[in-house]
């Protein structure tokens, strides 16, 4: 692959701009540490063309799994590590996301699996989408945000949404914490908590593998560009006749890390200690939908509402609205998404930046729906692929599994109204 010298050259330097910037202007070293993170999650994300949106649409639309069983071999592997951090430590210390399973879960995992359909990304997506399609993104930003914000006031007042049906001891009324139900086994519950992970992300494998093989057999499997993509780079690099001796500084080696498409698994591997460092130095989770609701707030203030109008039709302190955005560290740590997405397909010469409208009147109000769905879905199900999916079911919450059934549940729904749309 040819490297762009000069789309690299733009990378380094707005990377070496942001740590700058970040490093003498952000007001406390917690909000430097979110900026970190952000890049990291997002040039990983780009590099290994992951996003949980992609899991069920590829299913759907192409027929391969591989990205749904790559997920599932994060999930297991994070796990791991969060048992780690909370093997020998008061499990109450941390900000653990041990979310209800209720009637809230239910619905807003469906809408949200309909919403990511219909836009073809989530909420962390939407900062990944920013790099390569502005109006699907900005479309389904504000719209994503004003579901968010509507739908504050019914996530903290209605008991649907607030109180589970089902709890374990350490989080009575809350949800169920697996290392709850196995207390007395070895490793303080935390060895069969994993056992149960790996079973039930085996599960979904193997059913993964099983609807892939039908859709080959079928003929309608199409496969995924940037799959085959990396299947074409690992079979150059088996069949290379170059020195395969490991050297820092060379063109291979910028090439494989920087230049090229990471393997999924790596991408999966590199996410989940991002995912341990941040649970270690923060005391909480991946977590990403609060902030666009507080966003559509402030853009909203912008245009003249009060802030006594917000707070009243929210439900939330003015506080929440009144912090500026670079005090905010889950903005902070969004924005950084973007960035780092940004950096990555700068490296691999791969950017093209466009305000462009591609899209028809349709697909533009698809995306609209789509953004409005995920927002609301976000605060009945009390967070989005993130914050009700991924680190839930790190943390042993038991409603990250049920989650992610209704989810693809909703995502098969969106899919299908998508396709009576546009036809």
């Amino acid at each position: 692959m040819e490297i762009n010298k000069n789309q690299a050259v733009m990378a380094v330097s707005i990377l070496l701009l942001t740590l700058v910037v970040g490093a003498t202007q952000l007001a406390n070293d917690g909000l430097f540490l979110r900026l970190l993170l952000g890049l990291s999650l997002g040039f990983a994300l780009a590099k290994g063309t992951i996003g949980f949106a992609g899991s069920i649409n590829r299913a759907y639309r192409r027929g391969s799994t591989q990205l749904l069983q790559t997920l599932m071999f994060m999930f297991v592997i994070t796990a791991i590590i969060n048992a780690g951090l909370l093997l020998n430590a008061d499990s109450q210390r941390y900000d653990l996301w041990i979310n209800p399973i209720n009637a809230g879960l239910l619905i807003g995992g469906i809408m949200f699996g309909a919403g990511m359909s219909l836009s073809s990304c989530c909420a962390t997506g939407m900062m990944v989408e920013f790099v390569s399609d502005v109006p699907r993104a900005a479309i389904t930003l504000v719209f994503f945000g004003a579901g968010v914000f509507f739908g504050f006031p019914l996530q903290s007042s209605q008991s649907w949404i607030t109180d589970s049906w089902f709890s374990s001891a350490s989080y009575q009324g809350k949800g169920v914490f697996l290392p709850d139900l196995f207390a007395g086994t070895p490793l303080n519950g935390y060895f069969m908590s994993i056992l149960v992970t790996i079973v039930l992300a085996l599960t979904v494998v193997i059913i993964a593998k099983k609807y892939e093989n039908y859709r080959r057999r079928k003929g309608s499997y199409l496969g995924v560009a940037g799959e085959i993509e990396r299947q074409q780079l690992q079979s150059q690099s088996v069949n290379s006749d170059e020195d395969t001796s490991f050297s820092l500084f060379s063109r291979k080696t910028y090439q494989n890390w920087f230049a090229n498409l990471w393997q999924m698994r790596t991408t999966a591997l590199v996410i989940a200690v991002i995912f341990g460092i941040m649970m270690a130095s923060t005391g909480s989770g991946w977590g990403a939908s609060t902030p666009f609701g507080i966003w559509f707030a402030k853009g909203l203030m912008m245009f003249g509402v009060e802030m006594s109008t917000i707070t009243e039709i929210s439900q939330r302190p003015e506080a929440m609205f009144s912090t500026p955005f670079f005090e905010h560290g889950v903005s902070v740590q969004n924005l950084a998404i973007f960035l780092g997405t940004l950096i990555a397909v700068l490296f691999m010469g791969k950017f093209k930046f466009s305000f462009a409208i591609n899209h028809s009147t349709k697909q533009l109000a698809l995306f609209a729906l789509g953004g409005l769905l995920m927002g609301f879905g976000t605060r009945f199900a009390n967070g989005c692929n993130v914050g009700a999916l991924f680190t839930p079911i790190a943390n042993f919450s038991l409603s990250g599994w049920v989650y992610l059934l209704v989810l693809v549940i909703g995502a098969i729904a969106g899919n299908r109204f998508q396709q009576a749309v546009m036809k």
